[in-house]
């Protein structure tokens, strides 16, 4: 650092994002006027780069040929610059490395409806291993906003509304991810999810307890796993913007959690506070402020860090200080990467491997897509596991599973298209709909596909009766010609995913209600009207209203966005050859405007001070099997004391008398009846999931620690207090099998960063 100009510290603190521009409407609302590089190429690599922008990501490109370019442009940056350092790789990965031909999984939502942290682990080493195979060495994920507001767009995103459930899926996708040498970014830090009626990028008026007991656990938790970048959120808190707010991102991020990576600024948020927070007069002021509050890495391109970044320092506005502080950490996280060890090489490992030579060019040139080139039967196969463990059949009157030979009627905008099984972030929806006329670069087949070709032999006919959005009478009217006439009428309904208007769900996607996108209501009474059972099948990025028809359905499977084997994953659950398994990981609202959590306080559940009753249609953690396990014993030793300090065991046996296998996942609340401060009537604990073979039965014996009692107390610190606690057991947050009231014994206890945040569970096989 002592040897390097002011020049050559500044560029290692920017991305450089090539290959950018706004054609086709490929950048976001307020980015396009900062995409173009401020001088060519050649001139822009003499001082070095600290990172390369998305060069899978930005346009589709054949993997070979992209890895090539990369590594030619490495060798181009270490050659260019006197200290030979080159620029960190990032890509976005939240449903799998965004890349043209990479496999497409789950959205992070599905994660959370698996309530499967070992599962969500191999999911990321696998992307892990993808991301490492073209040299890439930084993902953009995973996203830990717990979801509170359902009509945000982003909702898609996010893993739950529980921060436990967040927390801990999230950081099983880190450990996989990184156990491939990859950088997991934790993101957005924080508050990004509490916006003002669930407007993206709305200011947040969350206070001080929302904030510390429900919107940091989950960061907390992903720090102790070891990660080494965060991304700070775009939003304002109370006014204040996060990227320009030290108190987050060096007090309370750096010397509270002890954390040592880099901070990387959200696309053009440092550019944000002068243009849309209206906090900085210029772009040098902006840069200011960023490097002040400890934002080290200026994302997507180079804006304010570039050129006012250095006349600023020439001038005296800005402390070097400011520059050295980023730049070690910039560095050091380069060591650890390996990026500056003598024998690094530029080449990504695909170049090592056997196959056709990559050609020149994009896949317009190269054509179809190599078979299996980053989607391989591997990869599908762990994205088929994923989705079968994450579909959650909300209710069934019995007619699932489907007997064979019924004849179906299958209906509805999401029913023919391979877009229903996939999230704003997947590279089809988030880059490849700039390009019509490219092949998608991976298969996707639709629900329609799989059940005609299902094994169970059923007789299909299909009819759209509506798009997502708009439809007219006729089309209605003739999907329920082909109900009337069917044994079952599959309604395939839900979202298609975009990006700032360009669908009903995603990045900038947001809901004025959580009423069914378009006509898609009138289209259920339609089919409803028939008198034919109707399974309504619900592929969306958020939960929506369902009250009006509930009760008529036959049946409600929702599948959120199940990836690219989603199809093939609810063929099996629909006809039974896999059993449902999945728990949701959001409410769904009883009524359109009404926005459910579970995570309320008293005076937000219903009472007689008004009319409008909150209470969720389908609950958090709510999830049907076609053949549940028998809860035989739920014990827990109410004799004894829990001490403030101390563990409390809560012990469950499970039996399964199906002729198949099942799975539960056993839920447990904390109570607290009075507290210093209004809390929620109840917080999860502890959601182990246990696996049965036909004729099992397990006991599982869950150890809770008291610090995951604490809350933040009304002092501002987070405390355990003495005194009655209750312990209840379910299999949801409704659906409570047993109450264990217990009395916590022992001094209050202040606990801090380092507390017990999760349980530990073991099982045993148990003779009946």
């Amino acid at each position: 650092m002592a040897r390097m100009s002011p020049a050559e510290k500044i560029a290692q603190l920017y991305g450089v994002w090539v290959g950018i521009d706004n054609a086709d409407g490929q950048m976001a609302p307020h980015q396009h006027e900062f995409a173009r590089l401020p001088v060519e190429w050649e001139e822009l690599i003499r001082a070095g780069i600290g990172q390369l922008t998305r060069p899978f990501g930005t346009a589709p490109v054949e993997p070979r040929t992209g890895a090539a370019t990369l590594a030619k442009a490495q060798r181009e940056i270490v050659a260019a610059g006197r200290w030979g350092i080159p620029a960190l790789v990032h890509e976005e990965c939240l449903t799998g490395l965004a890349a043209w031909t990479a496999s497409v999984y789950p959205s992070p939502l599905c994660w959370g409806a698996t309530f499967d942290p070992e599962l969500i682990e191999r999911m990321g080493a696998q992307i892990g291993a993808t991301m490492a195979r073209l040299g890439v060495h930084q993902g953009l994920a995973p996203v830990l906003d717990v979801a509170r507001d359902l009509r945000w767009g982003r909702v898609e995103e996010t893993i739950g509304e529980d921060p436990l459930l967040v927390g801990t899926i999230a950081t099983a996708y880190i450990r996989g991810l990184q156990s491939a040498g990859i950088i997991a970014t934790l993101k957005h830090f924080v508050g990004y999810s509490a916006s003002k009626a669930g407007r993206n990028l709305a200011p947040v008026s969350a206070g001080p307890r929302e904030i510390a007991d429900v919107l940091l656990p989950p960061f907390e938790m992903a720090l102790r796993a070891g990660v080494d970048s965060v991304m700070n959120s775009y939003t304002d808190i109370d006014g204040l913007p996060v990227a320009a707010d030290p108190t987050l991102l060096s007090d309370l991020l750096r010397t509270e959690y002890g954390f040592t990576g880099t901070v990387v600024a959200d696309y053009f948020s440092v550019a944000f506070l002068q243009t849309l927070h209206n906090v900085a007069e210029s772009p040098a002021d902006a840069a200011r402020l960023a490097l002040t509050a400890g934002i080290d890495v200026e994302l997507p391109t180079v804006n304010c860090f570039g050129s006012p970044l250095a006349e600023a320092i020439e001038s005296g506005a800005i402390d070097p200080a400011l520059v050295d502080r980023a730049l070690r950490r910039v560095l050091l996280q380069k060591c650890r990467l390996g990026l500056l060890d003598q024998d690094w090489s530029p080449e990504p490992p695909i170049l090592a491997e056997s196959g056709d030579e990559a050609s020149d060019g994009h896949p317009e040139e190269v054509g179809r897509p190599l078979d299996g080139a980053l989607d391989g039967p591997a990869e599908r196969a762990l994205a088929a596991e994923v989705a079968r463990r994450s579909i959650v059949l909300l209710s069934n009157t019995g007619t699932l599973p489907l007997p064979p030979a019924t004849r179906l009627a299958v209906v509805g905008p999401r029913a023919d298209t391979p877009h229903a099984m996939m999230g704003c972030y997947s590279f089809p929806l988030h880059v490849g709909v700039h390009h019509p006329d490219l092949a998608m670069g991976v298969r996707v087949p639709t629900l329609l596909d799989a059940l005609r070709s299902d094994a169970a032999g059923y007789s299909v006919v299909h009819e759209q009766g509506c798009p997502v959005v708009g439809g007219d009478d006729e089309g209605i009217a003739a999907a329920a010609r082909a109900a009337a006439a069917a044994d079952v009428c599959v309604a395939v309904l839900g979202d298609q995913a975009g990006l700032f208007g360009g669908g009903t769900s995603g990045e900038g996607c947001d809901a004025v209600t959580l009423s069914l996108p378009g006509r898609q209501e009138d289209l259920l009474e339609a089919l409803l009207d028939t008198g034919t059972p109707v399974v309504l099948v619900l592929l969306s990025g958020r939960p929506y209203d369902l009250s009006r028809q509930s009760g008529r359905l036959a049946a409600i499977v929702c599948g959120f966005f199940p990836g690219e084997e989603g199809a093939a994953a609810l063929a099996d659950v629909l006809s039974g050859r896999a059993d449902p398994s999945g728990r949701l990981p959001v409410s769904f609202p009883a009524d359109s405007t009404q926005p459910a959590t579970y995570l309320a306080s008293p005076l937000a559940r219903p009472n007689e001070v008004s009319s409008v009753d909150p209470t969720p249609l389908f609950p958090f953690g709510h999830g049907l099997s076609y053949a549940p396990p028998a809860w035989t014993v739920v014990t827990a030793d109410t004799t004894r004391e829990w001490p403030t300090d101390g563990t409390f065991d809560v012990h469950v046996t499970l039996r399964n008398s199906a002729p198949h296998a099942v799975s539960e996942v056993v839920q447990i609340y904390l109570h607290d009846p009075v507290a210093e401060v209004a809390r929620p009537v109840q917080t999860l604990l502890a959601a182990p999931r246990v696996d049965l073979l036909p004729g099992q039965s397990r006991r599982v014996s869950v150890t809770l620690h008291a610090d995951q009692t604490s809350y933040t107390g009304a002092a501002g610190h987070r405390q355990v207090d003495p005194g009655r606690v209750e312990l209840r057991v379910g299999a949801s947050s409704a659906d409570i099998r047993h109450t264990a009231v217990v009395t916590m014994a022992g001094p209050r206890r202040r606990v801090g960063f380092d507390r017990v945040m999760r349980a530990t569970v073991t099982s045993a096989d148990v003779q009946d």
